[in-house]
């Protein structure tokens, strides 16, 4: 439950990411410190400013971040996409074909009057 509250912790201040990145802080260090003074220590104030709170990461997108969606998107194999949509397009035209068949006409055979004689 505490490492869900962590986790919300830094959705909300995305600056502890750059920490990390540059190797100025772990994971780990930031969690215990965490874990032992909370959120709104001063301890944190010499990674987080007030304009960090205030600093919007949202985008539009069910509530993701910009940076996980650049990585969603890094992630996609366009070639496996591309052949997924040939084949819902190649089922879709079976189906367009299915429903557009019209009906055959019938034959033109219309059988004689059983008891007329042949003409001579």
């Amino acid at each position: 439950m505490k490492k869900e509250e962590f986790k919300e912790f830094v959705k909300k201040y995305p600056k502890l990411v750059e920490y990390v990145n540059k190797g100025e802080a772990t994971w780990q260090s930031f969690y215990e410190m965490y874990d032992l003074y909370g959120s709104e220590d001063k301890i944190w104030d010499k990674y987080l400013t007030k304009e960090d709170a205030k600093e919007i990461t949202k985008v539009g997108i069910a509530g993701l971040t910009l940076s996980e969606v650049v990585n969603f998107v890094k992630k996609i194999d366009l070639e496996s996409l591309q052949e997924g949509i040939g084949n819902v397009q190649r089922v879709l035209g079976l189906v367009q074909d299915f429903s557009n068949k019209k009906e055959e006409p019938k034959s033109t055979y219309r059988p004689k009057p059983l008891y007329k004689h042949f003409d001579d």
